[in-house]
C-alpha cells in the first residue's frame, strides 16, 4: 500500500485502484486515505457497496449495457462522482435517453481497445463515439484503454516498445479529442506490471493498479516492488504413501486457472493437482515432517479468481488474527 502511494505521489499520476482484485470494502478505504482519488471497479453492485462506504468517485472499467443497471448508476451518481467506460454506438444513445429522463448527464470515457482484443473501440472510430455520446446528452470525461496483454511481459527492449506504443495511442487519441473542442480530464489505464512505463506518459492522468495489494504468484517476477501476501489455510487430511499427501484445498478454494498455487515455507512439498475438495501434493525431499492434521498454506496464484470463493479474509500478522474482512460478492 505504502509502496504504490508514494511512487503514485513522485511521478505525480492519480492512482484508482481496482476493486476486483480483493473486493474488500476495508481496503479500497485504506487506498483511498492512503492517496487514491477513487475505486475502479467492473460490477455495479461494488460500486454500490463502495459508494453506501463513503467512497466517491467510481470507474466503471466495464461496459454496462442494460437498462437496469444503466438506472442504477444514475441513481448512484446523485450521491457520488461514477464515470463508465462505453464502447458501443447503441448504448451511448440508449445512456443518454436514460439520462435525460432522469435528468441529469452521466459521466463516461470512450473505452479503447489497446490490442487486448476484448472492449473498447479502435483509435480511430473513438472520436466519431465521443461525438455521438455528447449529442446524446451524456458528459464525455475523456479515455480508458486497459492493456491486459501487457502486464505479464519480461522487462526487455520489445515489452517496452509494446508498452510505449499503447500509451501513445491513448495520448495521441487525447490530443485529437482536445484539437476537436473535446476537454479531457481523464485518461485511465495501466495496471501493476506496467505502472511505471504509464506513469512516465504526459497525458495519462490514473493508474488501475490492483494486483499489488495483495500480490499473487503469477504476478510477482513482473512486479518485484511488491511482496506476496495473500494465502490459503487448508489442512492435510490424508496421508497413506512416503510420496504423496492430500490437503483439503481444492478448485472449490484456490483457483489454478492460471498457475498452480505454490506451497508457502515447506520445502521439498509442492501441489501437483486439485480436484474439487482435494489438492495432490507431492512430497520430494526426505526432510518432510508433514502429517495428518498439520496446516498448510497455499501461496494464491490468482487472486481474481480466488477472494470471490469465500466469504471472508483474514488479516494476521504472525499468529495472531488481527482483524477479518468480508468480501463482496
Amino acid at each position: 500500500l505504502a509502496t504504490m502511494a508514494e511512487y503514485s505521489r513522485k511521478a505525480r499520476v492519480n492512482l484508482r485502484p481496482h476493486f476486483k482484485n480483493h473486493a474488500i470494502v476495508a481496503l479500497a478505504d485504506r487506498q483511498v486515505k492512503a492517496g487514491a482519488i477513487g475505486i475502479t471497479v467492473a460490477r455495479v453492485r461494488h460500486a454500490e457497496a463502495l459508494v453506501e462506504h463513503g467512497i466517491h468517485s467510481i470507474l466503471i472499467a466495464n461496459e454496462i449495457v442494460d437498462e437496469q443497471s444503466v438506472k442504477r448508476l444514475l441513481d448512484l451518481s446523485r450521491r457520488a462522482e461514477i464515470v463508465v467506460a462505453v464502447d458501443n454506438p447503441k448504448i451511448v444513445v440508449d445512456m443518454g435517453r436514460l439520462s435525460r429522463d432522469a435528468g441529469h448527464a452521466l459521466n463516461v470515457v470512450i473505452d479503447l481497445d489497446l490490442g487486448l482484443a476484448r472492449c473498447g473501440v479502435p483509435p480511430k472510430q473513438s472520436l466519431n463515439l465521443a461525438r455521438l455520446a455528447l449529442e446524446s446528452g451524456l458528459r464525455v470525461r475523456g479515455l480508458m484503454g486497459y492493456e491486459g496483454h501487457l502486464q505479464k511481459l519480461a522487462d526487455n527492449e520489445e515489452s517496452r516498445r509494446l508498452r510505449s506504443a499503447a500509451a501513445q495511442t491513448l495520448v495521441e487519441t487525447r490530443w485529437a479529442f482536445e484539437q476537436s473542442g473535446i476537454p479531457v480530464d481523464i485518461v485511465t489505464t495501466g495496471g501493476t506490471g506496467t505502472h511505471k512505463v504509464f506513469a512516465d506518459y504526459p497525458g495519462v492522468t490514473e493508474l488501475q493498479v490492483g494486483s499489488y495489494l495483495l500480490m499473487e504468484t503469477i504476478y510477482k517476477p513482473f512486479a518485484p516492488d511488491f511482496q506476496l501476501g495473500l494465502t490459503v489455510l487448508s489442512t492435510v487430511v490424508s496421508k497413506q504413501e512416503s510420496d504423496r499427501l492430500v490437503i483439503d484445498a481444492g478448485v472449490k478454494a484456490i483457483s489454478s486457472e492460471r498457475g498452480m498455487p505454490a506451497i508457502k515455507d515447506k520445502e521439498g512439498v509442492h501441489l501437483t493437482a486439485l480436484h474439487a475438495e482435494h489438492g495432490i501434493v507431492q512430497i520430494t525431499g526426505s526432510s518432510t515432517t508433514l502429517n495428518v492434521g498439520d496446516k498448510v498454506e497455499l501461496w494464491v496464484a490468482y487472486s481474481d479468481a480466488t477472494l470471490h470463493l469465500h466469504r471472508q479474509m483474514y488479516g494476521a500478522r504472525g499468529e495472531t488474527v488481527e482483524e477479518v474482512f468480508k468480501i463482496e460478492y
